[in-house]
């Protein structure tokens, strides 16, 4: 066998740098972790054996610097650099600067990172090896005039794509030739500042189509084999949430098709290294399959692959890597069982899915028979807006496909974050539609679904279980009985009042007695009584209105959350100022006003405002856009009216900070509506 490593660089943050250290250290290579300053406690620091601050938060001052990534490189050692996927992964100058330095990069060769790194090029170029492709023009350089005239060629509805980068990004969806111009503008304005490429072409848009992806291994020497499909249908955005293998679609004779055109693609560039080609698949064809793109790294969704081959891509890129011939022939794969895999993001799916900041205060990851889990989440660490907002990868294996879901939505309703917002209950509403279940996927049924989630709110319950614990707070902070807010007066007894914030709402609990039984009464419901008792650190039982529940709990300045059933509940806990401020707010509002200010619904960074402060504007016209952790937010008019702009491009701006205000021409009545 041909030695490995001594030492590696992860190029790389959060689970995948993780996931990667955890082969380096099953196969006893020493490993070195990089690190910006947002990263100093981060798991995958702590998991390494050495580890190298690199810059400053944003990634272009540390992942995405080449000369810093190569100088801890220098500094510690390290003979190969895995890039993991993201930030310098399919980055041609990367490689090459590898090369120049006597480093070894994880990955394939820089000719085929510069084919298959351009979706333009990629395209024209598997089509020379029998490789199917979607309609469309796709040639370098065109402007957004040749575009619009190809268009009319192409046809509506059709799908604009940057030639560069992945994930999604840029991607827009062109329903009529009214609609592109705009389109064009943002997908250039996303392409430009995700890749530093804007440009763009245009493809006829498969109706009810489904993302099909092979996973690909080949050597030094020519061996090119596939490991099989992952279904990667179910998106929102363009991005991947839930991912399986193999596909409930495919049979055997196309799943050996498919398997072969994407080893074409991969021996059309001598292609080196675990590698995923996608393809697009209609779901009343099954038979029939167009290729999509090459992404030239490790995928996301990889540990589905691993669970039903029993092949370790990482240890597999290891050995390519330093010289070994790919062991594997295409009759040594064999497919065992279903894998299905959840990613776990911080965002706020109630709100349009932004982007979540936070500390983790409380953290429960699930374990059990056939559940694997890839997290760069710990205790105490901090949630920032600088990278992307997945933190975990909650993967599940079962003999079949029914087994593995029901397996993935135990481990869901078993994993607890409380302090910062998660997907977790989304996941697993999404498990549980029919069609999910029945396996009749397509790439818009999320979105098709979303309207009919019903997610669970703060009810009767929970609020009282929160009143009981601050009431048993101030009873155990009183230095005496005169200070215990029992509601001991002669004659009626007063009850204890605590108000909490549920979204934007105040609701008022009063609660008389002590936390060991007391009567309770939330908002202007009947009274209950309420029992409260701490089981350990962290966790309370509290029985109300008869019915008995155990929940987690972590609290912080002015924020308390609750866990209960694979639920987190995040209740505000206004100041005596605040709650104030907002009587007075409730007081002078007129009833039916229009509300003029336009708040950011997450914290992130102007990108653009196309509008200027006395311009007059109209409803849903778009004020501001905002990013955050590689996610654009467009901010726009509630009404008609004259705008004051408040920010600027490239500010920062806060959590419900005000962007913008409308004020509202004299004839402007509430009926106009409010389109956010």
């Amino acid at each position: 066998m041909t030695t490995l490593f001594d030492i590696v660089l992860v190029a790389n943050r959060g689970e995948i740098a993780c996931r990667i250290l955890r082969t380096l250290r099953e196969r006893g290579i020493r490993s070195v972790a990089v690190y910006s300053d947002a990263d100093r406690g981060a798991r995958h620091v702590q998991q390494a054996d050495a580890a190298v601050r690199i810059g400053p938060a944003a990634p272009a001052e540390s992942y995405l610097s080449i000369d810093a990534i190569l100088a801890a490189a220098a500094q510690t050692g390290a003979q190969a650099i895995h890039p993991g996927y993201g930030f310098l992964s399919e980055n041609q100058a990367f490689a090459r600067a590898c090369a120049d330095a006597g480093i070894v990069f994880i990955g394939p060769s820089v000719n085929a990172l510069a084919v298959m790194g351009d979706k333009i090029r990629s395209k024209n170029h598997v089509a020379g090896f029998g490789v199917p492709i979607i309609p469309g023009i796709a040639r370098p350089g065109l402007s957004d005039e040749q575009l619009t005239l190809a268009a009319a060629e192409v046809g509506y509805p059709l799908l604009i794509k940057p030639s560069a980068g992945g994930g999604g990004k840029g991607m827009e969806i062109v329903e009529s030739a009214d609609q592109l111009a705009d389109a064009l503008r943002t997908a250039r304005r996303v392409a430009a500042n995700a890749f530093g490429d804007d440009t763009l072409f245009l493809e006829r848009l498969v109706s009810a189509p489904r993302h099909i992806e092979v996973q690909v291994l080949a050597d030094n020497y020519g061996a090119v084999i596939h490991l099989g499909e992952r279904e990667c249908s179910l998106q929102r955005r363009h991005q991947k949430v839930i991912e399986e293998a193999p596909s409930p679609l495919l049979d055997a004779a196309t799943r050996a098709r498919i398997g072969e055109a994407a080893c074409a693609a991969a021996r059309s560039v001598d292609y080196r290294g675990a590698g995923t080609v996608e393809f697009l698949v209609a779901a009343d064809a099954p038979d029939e399959f167009f290729f999509m793109e090459m992404n030239t790294r490790l995928q996301v969704e990889h540990p589905v692959t691993e669970l039903v081959t029993g092949v370790d891509l990482v240890d597999w890129q290891l050995r390519i890597a330093a010289g070994e011939p790919l062991g594997l022939a295409q009759s040594d794969i064999c497919l065992n069982g279903h894998a299905i895999e959840a990613r776990v993001y911080a965002e706020n799916p109630t709100r349009d899915f932004l982007p979540m900041t936070g500390t983790v205060l409380t953290l429960r990851e699930a374990v059990g028979d056939g559940i694997r889990v890839d997290s760069a989440l710990l205790p105490g660490l901090q949630i920032g807006g600088a990278y992307d907002p997945m933190l975990a990868k909650v993967v599940a294996w079962g003999p079949d496909r029914a087994t593995a879901i029901a397996r993935l939505e135990r481990a869901l309703a078993d994993t607890l974050v409380l302090g910062v917002q998660t997907n977790l209950e989304y996941l697993r509403l999404l498990l549980h539609e029919p069609m999910v279940r029945a396996g009749q996927l397509d790439t818009g049924l999320i979105e098709r679904t979303l309207p009919h989630l019903a997610f669970r709110q703060a009810d009767d319950h929970v609020l009282a279980a929160a009143a009981l614990l601050l009431h048993a707070d101030a009873n155990e902070a009183a230095s005496s009985s005169w200070q215990r807010p029992s509601g001991w007066r002669l004659g009626e007894h007063r009850p204890a009042r605590y108000e909490l914030k549920v979204g934007r709402a105040m609701v008022s609990v009063a609660v008389l007695g002590e936390p060991g039984a007391a009567s309770v009464r939330v908002g202007d419901a009947a009274l209950a009584v309420g029992r409260f008792a701490p089981i350990d650190a962290g966790r309370v039982r509290v029985e109300f209105a008869g019915e008995t529940r155990v929940y987690d709990l972590a609290r912080t300045t002015g924020r308390l959350y609750l866990g209960h059933d694979g639920v987190a509940f995040d209740l505000g806990l206004p100041s005596r100022a605040e709650h104030l401020a907002e009587q007075l707010a409730g007081r002078d509002r007129v009833a039916g006003a229009l509300q003029p200010e336009v708040r950011s619904p997450m914290p992130g960074t102007v990108v653009a405002v196309p509008v200027t402060s006395g311009d007059r504007v109209i409803a849903g016209q778009t004020l501001a856009t905002i990013e955050a952790m590689k996610m654009e937010h467009k901010l726009v008019a509630p009404h008609a009216g004259t705008v004051t702009i408040s920010v600027a491009p490239g500010e920062l701006v806060c959590l419900d900070q005000i962007v913008a205000t409308v004020t509202p021409d004299a004839t402007t009545t509430p009926d106009q509506g409010d389109p956010q």
